[in-house]
């Protein structure tokens, strides 16, 4: 972090300061503050003040814990001069953020946001990590309604904005896609005048693209073409050919947005492979794991939406090349009054796929599973009396479920299978 004197954060008077000099990192974890760090206490956290002192942190007990962390984050922006980049939208946006980073690290000094840090705790945290040297941030916004990623970006500041995706999310509480897409836009309403907008070609976000100041990048699935061991992009008149450590088409569609924001931020896409390497997606984001008997099992259990299970049971069908096609589905959460049609959308597409489905929870019913549980606990039993060795194996669901560890489980099945054949 670019250091901050524990003078001028008291000025801020933000709460209780405990500390002298300055500050080279906020956590907030105790656990990992020492010298030179600012352990900020948040919720229960306050319990661990004094395990920071001892680790010899300054420390911080905020009376507003959302506000403090946006003034810090602020007033380490403010001594910035890096390029930031908000990457926004219903999904895809971790694993644009952590293509994108990859891609860039090796030719500037590269900061992105971990995991999935993207709220109005975890995106100070991020912003918080720059450094001098810093000429790249790439941050991931999240939202649940209207105003939160303009407030987000009112502390990032971003010069470009990125929009994988818009479809349906948290519909309980914005009521329609219409307003999910008014919600993302204001990440390209905060850009200054010669800012950059990447958007898909044609999305519910049209309407909002309204500036004359903005340049718009506009992305499509006709511009990327998949051989055998490449993907080929077309990224305005220039071809890019990487070598991509995943094969979901959905990913893809990421990684050319990610290229667009590349070229945009000056990075040269003849060498844009040089980050390939550095590609690493946050857990539970489409890994897929090797089973024993020739079967795998991808992990997608971070979240799920009506377009992020489609491309996930599309996949699941490509992918498996003949193998028997399993997919354990749990709940698409926040879609409103609409939420038993898009269930049921996707247990009629699983069929038409001829994917078996083993359904989580009481809204995963409606898609006509072929064999159901109560809860995330129930699965391993039933995937025990189920899946078979060489079987293609999606596990997917929004992250309330608990579906997580459930990939695990099957292959600690599958390699009992191998002991006992």
């Amino acid at each position: 972090m670019i250091p901050l004197p524990l003078d001028e954060v008291r000025a801020l008077d933000l709460g209780v300061l405990d500390g002298e000099g300055e500050v080279t990192s906020v956590k907030a974890d105790s656990r990992e503050a020492g010298p030179g760090d600012l352990f900020v206490a948040l919720n229960s956290g306050v319990r661990f003040v004094d395990e920071a002192r001892a680790r010899g942190a300054a420390t911080l007990v905020p009376r507003d814990q959302e506000a403090a962390l946006a003034t810090l984050a602020s007033l380490v922006r403010a001594k910035s001069t890096a390029d930031v980049v908000a990457v926004v939208g219903s999904a895809g946006k971790t694993t644009t953020k952590d293509i994108l980073g990859a891609l860039c690290a090796p030719h500037v000094a590269t900061i992105w946001a971990e995991k999935s840090l993207n709220n109005e705790i975890g995106l100070p945290l991020t912003v918080c990590r720059l450094e001098s040297e810093t000429r790249v941030l790439v941050t991931e916004m999240g939202m649940r309604g209207l105003g939160q990623v303009a407030a987000l970006c009112s502390i990032a500041r971003p010069k470009l904005a990125v929009v994988p995706h818009i479809g349906p999310e948290h519909l309980e509480l914005l009521g329609t896609v219409e307003r999910v897409a008014e919600a993302n836009a204001e990440a390209i309403d905060a850009l200054p005048a010669e800012g950059v907008a990447v958007v898909p070609e044609q999305s519910p976000l049209d309407p909002f693209l309204d500036r004359d100041d903005v340049e718009i990048r506009r992305f499509s699935p006709a511009d990327i073409e998949v051989e055998r061991l490449l993907t080929r992009f077309t990224v305005g008149r220039e071809t890019v050919e990487l070598a991509l450590p995943f094969t979901q088409r959905h990913l893809m569609a990421n990684t050319l947005a990610a290229l667009h924001a590349y070229d945009a931020l000056g990075l040269p896409l003849d060498r844009a492979a040089d980050g390939v390497e550095r590609i690493s997606l946050s857990p539970w984001r489409g890994e897929e794991i090797q089973l024993p008997g020739g079967g795998f099992v991808v992990n997608d259990a971070y979240n799920a939406n009506p377009d992020s299970m489609r491309a996930a049971l599309v996949h699941l069908e490509e992918r498996a090349a003949g193998r028997r096609k399993v997919a354990i589905l749990g709940e698409m959460a926040e879609l409103g009054d609409g939420s038993a049609a898009y269930h049921d959308r996707v247990g009629e597409l699983a069929a038409e796929l001829g994917i078996d489905v083993i359904g989580v929870g009481e809204t995963a019913r409606s898609y006509a599973p072929a064999a159901w549980v109560a809860s995330a606990a129930d699965v391993a039993e039933v995937a025990r009396e189920y899946v078979r060795p060489g079987d293609a194996v999606l596990v997917k669901a929004s992250r309330a479920v608990g579906l997580e560890g459930i990939a695990d489980e099957i292959t600690n099945i599958a390699r009992a299978w191998s002991l006992s054949s």
